[in-house]
């Protein structure tokens, strides 16, 4: 015990010292820019990030992927930079950059020396309103992206189930169509939807600035007022109003079958609601629920039944998407193990759940996970990119700076019943699609 003592004292005097990043500021510019500054002095480096209001969710119909492919062409040339001098400028300055595309937004960031912030928002800036969209490149880059599709969801059986996955997850919602796109309409992409797409949603009135790390506001404000103030928005900004998903009132099923799958699986999701604006508690307990049921295999609830007490299983998880604009999933994996059947898998599965909604939640593994999350939430201030990205997720999907600062303490509030209570609304098989995923050689669907 005195050993556990001598482990646990530096933990809980890291958990009860002040949060050891600086304040969070916010300003709006004339021209519709959101800034967010999140200040850390403890080392002469900043994240500078540019997020969109725009994902592949957002796409005009028959355009899929169009998001996707305009964060490609984003590192073309503009009227003062050439093609791929972006990120050369970035890296002879002893920086890092990339950019990244979801249902719900595009992000573009840097992580330079604080003195480089300056240079970061005039090529930022630049390209925001000033990208060149020519033919040539888009049709260099629309072959790109064809092979990128070709060699990361076509040629990979996973992935092609996880796009009919999520098309049969949602009847009318855009978010079961794939950020990359459907080939077809790849294909088809061309300069015209190009420049059209850029024009309407690349805008200081659509987009975020977040700038974390050795900052001081009142620079970053200045600068974010030379830089980005006068770029021009875009007049009637159209609203985000995306078509709404019916009612699910039957349980969907798929059965995927590849001979290139080298390990068969069963994936069930159930329809959950995501993070809202002032209204985080049924998010957090969900947060909860997915870490009992499928964190670490061997304490959490599926993997202690299926990987250790009856091996049926090799792998089982289970994943929450809280931060998201629209509904959102909770979806359950189980990997069968040698000469397990999916059917029986799927049995065991289900087995487990109902033992846990019978019995509840252990008291013990719900207050090791809950010192568990504590100490996440606070050991992610210590990266600077990770506190700039974990804003502007939640801000490009409606939620506010407040209900970030709200989060941890929502989650410190989870109690058990709030846990059960959760997943008593969601698992319900109606508002649930199973798959099957195998090399062809096993049993039917159910």
């Amino acid at each position: 015990m005195t050993r556990f003592l001598s482990l646990l004292l530096p933990l809980l005097t890291f958990l009860s010292s002040p949060a050891r990043a600086g304040e969070v500021t916010d300003f709006v510019l004339d021209n519709g820019l959101q800034v967010v500054v999140i200040e850390d002095h403890r080392a002469p480096v900043v994240v500078h990030m540019v997020w969109y209001r725009v994902g592949a969710a957002d796409e005009p119909a028959g355009k899929s992927g169009i998001a996707h492919f305009f964060e490609h062409l984003m590192f073309k040339a503009t009227d003062d930079l050439e093609s791929g001098e972006f990120s050369r400028v970035v890296e002879a300055n002893g920086g890092s950059d990339n950019a990244f595309t979801s249902q719900d937004y595009t992000a573009y960031f840097q992580r330079v020396a604080a003195d480089r912030l300056g240079l970061m928002m005039q090529m930022e800036a630049d390209r925001m309103r000033d990208l060149i969209v020519s033919e040539d490149q888009v049709i260099t880059e629309r072959n790109v992206i064809l092979e990128e599709r070709a060699t990361r969801t076509d040629s990979e059986p996973g992935a092609l189930f996880r796009e009919q996955f999520n098309a049969a997850a949602h009847l009318n919602h855009p978010y079961g169509i794939p950020v990359i796109g459907w080939r077809h309409e790849i294909e088809a992409l061309n300069q015209v939807d190009a420049q059209a797409f850029y024009e309407t949603f690349y805008a200081p009135n659509n987009a975020i600035l977040i700038v974390a790390g050795d900052v001081d506001p009142d620079e970053v404000q200045a600068l974010a007022t030379t830089h980005y103030g006068p770029l021009q928005p875009t007049p009637d900004l159209p609203v985000r109003a995306r078509p709404s998903e019916p009612p699910q009132l039957a349980e969907r099923r798929l059965v995927f079958k590849d001979a290139r799958v080298g390990q068969p699986y069963v994936m069930r999701r159930y329809q959950a609601p995501e993070r809202d604006s002032g209204d985080q508690a049924e998010a957090a307990a969900l947060v909860y629920l997915a870490d009992l049921l499928g964190g670490a295999g061997a304490t959490s609830v599926l993997g202690r039944a299926l990987q250790f007490d009856t091996t049926t299983a090799v792998y089982t998880g289970a994943s929450y998407g809280a931060t998201s604009l629209d509904d959102t999933g909770f979806t359950l994996v189980v990997v069968p193990a040698q000469g397990v059947s999916l059917e029986a898998a799927e049995t065991e599965m289900d087995r487990v759940l109902s033992e846990f909604m019978e019995q509840g939640v252990d008291a013990a593994q719900f207050a090791r996970l809950k010192m568990q999350i504590r100490a996440s939430e606070i050991y992610a201030l210590d990266d600077v990119g990770a506190l700039a990205d974990r804003y502007g997720r939640a801000l490009t999907t409606g939620l506010t700076l407040e209900d970030v600062a709200a989060w941890p303490d929502i989650l410190q509030a989870v109690t058990a019943e709030d846990v059960m209570a959760a997943a008593a609304r969601l698992f319900d098989r109606r508002r649930a699609v199973t798959g099957w995923v195998s090399a062809g050689t096993e049993e039917a669907a159910q």
